[in-house]
């Protein structure tokens, strides 16, 4: 009954014994009540839960719940409550290592309830009590579960939240008969357990980072010259404490939490005492321990610390914090169960995933839309793979950025450029003379035809793209520009994805289709012809952004918001 009495709202010592005695005598084996249990109907659970503004939003879960079971009870079974309501109490008490708040689950005070159901002293005084004890266990659980499962905010309702990715559909009256066992799952509900592991191991390295909060925190470290390995700076000491200063679990680490403290009189950039030079030297282990960091968090891993480095070590520690959680909340948001083989690209992280069989086969470098051009998320199912592409200029580009050349000179700029204008599309398109328009007083309505740079090695589609037919306009493909994949930060594009290694991932992709071997994919780009290649099957694609992540081994990595996505969300998530 621990978990019963942690959900009532500041029980004394007394109160808590009260109801430990009240409801002794309704848990499992304690009693044999008689008579037949009470029903519910849909207009009682309406009632009920409109009468509370925690339950309004889940009226409809309740409505389905009773109804699929014609109204039997859920948490009682002859009268005697199931332990199974223990358990969902306790886990809510537990809420806070979601990120969640307990207190906006603690609706109901369970506490009186249950004295009421003890003191019942006929059939019809306990049934009634049964009922509303039921109904409030069930609405408390679907209060939580909406926001464990399916998300505190929801970012279809958000205008200013950039996630069109296809929603969780989790059905929750059919979690909680799981719960109750009353029907089987693949899903963890059972077990009130999180539907992804990379939410479980965000949930671990939220409990590392609070631990490290209660143990004081990490240390700033002190501006500096940049700093390289076997140098000696007054900072190496803060430096240590940051990055060695607490145990895998967050922790302190006495060893380095006990190390002599940056001396009071050094300044960073100066020389420290003979003395303590030892202590002040970036040795090896240091070294080690930032070039993890720098891998961490994106950057090159050379063991150099510049300004880059050092604003990232300088990042508080309750923002990191609060970054998991909102990442552990988008987690929340992605459907329930991913396609066995599928394209994932994480913008911040700048990085496609090929996942095969449920197992990553291959991963690339990608450049994103700079952040005036974002690159939206949202999911969709690739069709086609196109070589020897045209580059057909969006409108916004020949606004901004050709209008003036083409006024001057439109045939010298196209032929320059090598680009036409044609009207129509694919086979059908037939060109048009690029005098014979306005192009000093063209708008995006006037605008009918279609300014395209042909096949090429200049061609800013590279040598291949990937179609997934969207809203957006976006897709993925080559780029003649590989230099910026050496960039650690590579938002470059006006929206669409550019990839590290096209004809490879063009391989991959038709291996399936008879006679597309390598070969036969640069034989095809090099006649120069553009040519559509239906996939074998549609593949799944999801451009997401998650600015948080953990991988296997349990290392614990971070990105820029570089579309102030998680400002956004953060105003709406915290502020609930």
């Amino acid at each position: 009954m621990g978990c019963l009495l942690l959900i009532t709202s500041a029980c004394s010592q007394e109160q808590q014994d009260k109801v430990q005695d009240a409801a002794s005598s309704i848990l499992p084996g304690k009693g044999n009540l008689g008579g037949l249990p009470p029903r519910i109907d849909t207009v009682y659970v309406q009632k009920y839960m409109a009468a509370n503004p925690a339950f309004k939003d889940e009226i409809e879960w309740g409505k389905k719940f009773y109804k699929e079971r014609e109204g039997r009870l859920g948490w009682f079974r002859n009268h005697e409550l199931l332990p199974h309501a223990e358990r969902m109490l306790g886990v809510i008490n537990q809420a806070g290592k979601e990120g969640l708040d307990p207190k906006d689950y603690k609706i109901v005070d369970f506490a009186p309830l249950l004295a009421q159901l003890k003191e019942a002293s006929d059939t019809t005084a306990r049934n009634a009590v049964e009922k509303e004890i039921d109904v409030a266990l069930s609405a408390t659980y679907f209060n939580w579960a909406d926001d464990f499962y399916r998300g505190t905010v929801n970012p279809r309702e958000v205008k200013n939240i950039d996630w069109s990715i296809k929603r969780n559909k989790i059905k929750l009256h059919k979690a909680l008969m799981t719960i109750l066992q009353e029907r089987d799952s693949t899903y963890p509900y059972y077990e009130f357990e999180p539907l992804h592991p990379e939410y479980d191991r965000l949930r671990e390295a939220l409990a590392r980072f609070r631990n490290m909060q209660r143990n004081g925190g990490w240390p700033t470290v002190p501006a500096a010259k940049s700093l390289r390995p076997n140098d000696t700076s007054a900072i190496v000491p803060a430096l240590r404490r940051r990055l060695l200063g607490f145990k895998p679990d967050g922790t302190a680490n006495p060893a380095e939490v006990n190390a002599t403290p940056v001396a009071a009189t050094s300044q960073p950039g100066q020389q420290p005492a003979a003395s303590s030079r030892a202590s002040h030297r970036y040795d090896t282990e240091l070294v080690a321990a930032v070039k993890s960091f720098q891998e961490q968090n994106g950057l090159k891993a050379d063991g150099n610390i510049g300004s880059e480095t050092l604003r990232l070590l300088n990042v508080p520690l309750q923002e990191r914090i609060d970054q998991l959680i909102l990442n552990m909340e988008r987690w929340r948001w992605i459907p329930k169960r991913f396609e066995p083989s599928y394209l994932l690209v994480n913008i911040p992280d700048y990085k496609l995933h090929v996942v095969e069989n449920g197992k990553e086969v291959m991963d690339m470098r990608v450049i994103v839309g700079k952040a005036l051009n974002a690159t939206p998320v949202f999911s969709d199912k690739m069709e086609y793979v196109v070589l020897a592409p045209y580059w057909n200029v969006p409108y916004s580009i020949i606004d901004k950025e050709m209008r003036a050349g083409l006024s001057r000179d439109p045939v010298g700029t196209l032929n320059r450029l090598d680009m036409e204008v044609v009207k129509g599309s694919g086979a059908k398109a037939t060109p048009i003379d690029p005098t014979s328009i306005d192009w000093a007083n063209l708008t995006e309505k006037t605008w009918k035809y279609t300014l395209r740079r042909r096949p090429g090695p200049e061609n800013d589609l590279g040598n291949v793209k990937f179609i997934f037919p969207n809203s957006n306009d976006v897709y993925l493909h080559d780029t003649p520009h590989d230099e910026l994949f050496n960039q650690a930060k590579r938002g470059f594009s006006h929206g669409c994805v550019r990839v590290e290694q096209p004809l490879q991932l063009a391989e991959y992709l038709l291996r399936n289709k008879p006679g597309w071997d390598q070969t036969k994919i640069q034989n095809t780009i090099a006649e120069g012809k553009e040519q559509y290649v239906s996939l074998p099957e549609k593949l799944p694609v999801y451009l997401v952004y998650f600015t948080a992540w953990v991988d296997e081994a349990g290392n614990v990595h971070f990105r820029d918001d570089i579309y102030g996505h998680d400002k956004t969300l953060a105003r709406e998530y915290f502020s609930t």
